[in-house]
């Protein structure tokens, strides 16, 4: 099994996906897209692809110009079969590549906060494993419309569209389930000066929260992880 991880930024860890992903013994081969690493030119060379997150928005091809030709490669992993993963700003280039609309510049959503499954997602090889409200990470701002034939899997107070799939195998999650304590921590230590102006109480109560509402999310973000990687041979 071989996955196509792409960076649209620095410091965007695997996370509990990775450690799914070892599990199998998957061989990843990442691409720093931020960075200027070049694109696959087609999916051949690997059987899925993940996206993660990132500041920007998808739609900011003058700082990220990487960013329509990771649209299209999204949308040749998809239509050739092949299971795709976007997280945060990874499933808002899923909706932008398959005709969705970005919404940009929200009310920012951060933290541990609920995510609740949806009717549909009770049949779903991998929403299915969110059987109820649920705290998992967020930080984001935009979010999306979603395109023609997508399927709402869950929302959350502030977000409607917080987990969707088009097709049996492109999934698209808004809440960091693959953040684990160890990498919203590490998070949290490196933006330490923009988060505190962003939610002056997190450095306080982060603590607390890691060990209450991260040990649920971590829980919820493992069996979410081990439920995709299944995605991708089926």
């Amino acid at each position: 099994m071989k996955i196509l991880v792409v960076e649209s930024y620095p410091n965007s860890p695997l996370g509990n996906v990775g450690q799914a992903l070892a599990d199998v013994g998957a061989d990843i081969d990442t691409v720093a897209a931020h960075g200027g690493e070049p694109l696959p030119e087609t999916p051949d060379d690997h059987d899925a692809l993940i996206m993660l997150g990132g500041p920007q928005s998808a739609l900011d091809d003058d700082d990220y110009p990487f960013l329509p030709a990771l649209c299209r490669l999204t949308r040749a992993f998809g239509d050739s079969g092949r299971a795709v993963l976007g997280i945060c700003l990874g499933s808002q280039i899923i909706a932008r590549a398959y005709n969705g609309e970005n919404v940009l510049n929200r009310p920012l959503e951060f933290g541990y906060l609920p995510v609740s499954p949806l009717p549909e997602a009770a049949d779903d090889p991998v929403l299915s494993g969110l059987t109820a409200p649920t705290p998992a990470f967020h930080w984001h701002k935009d979010t999306v419309r979603l395109p023609a034939g997508a399927i709402r899997l869950a929302e959350s107070a502030m977000t409607p569209n917080q987990a969707w799939k088009i097709g049996a195998k492109v999934y698209a999650a808004q809440f960091h389930f693959e953040a684990s304590r160890a990498v919203v921590a590490d998070w949290s230590s490196k933006s330490a000066e923009y988060v505190r102006d962003l939610v002056p109480d997190w450095e306080a109560r982060m603590p607390a929260e890691l060990e209450t509402n991260g040990t649920v999310a971590d829980a919820l973000g493992r069996e979410l992880a081990r439920r995709w990687v299944k995605v991708i041979d089926a």
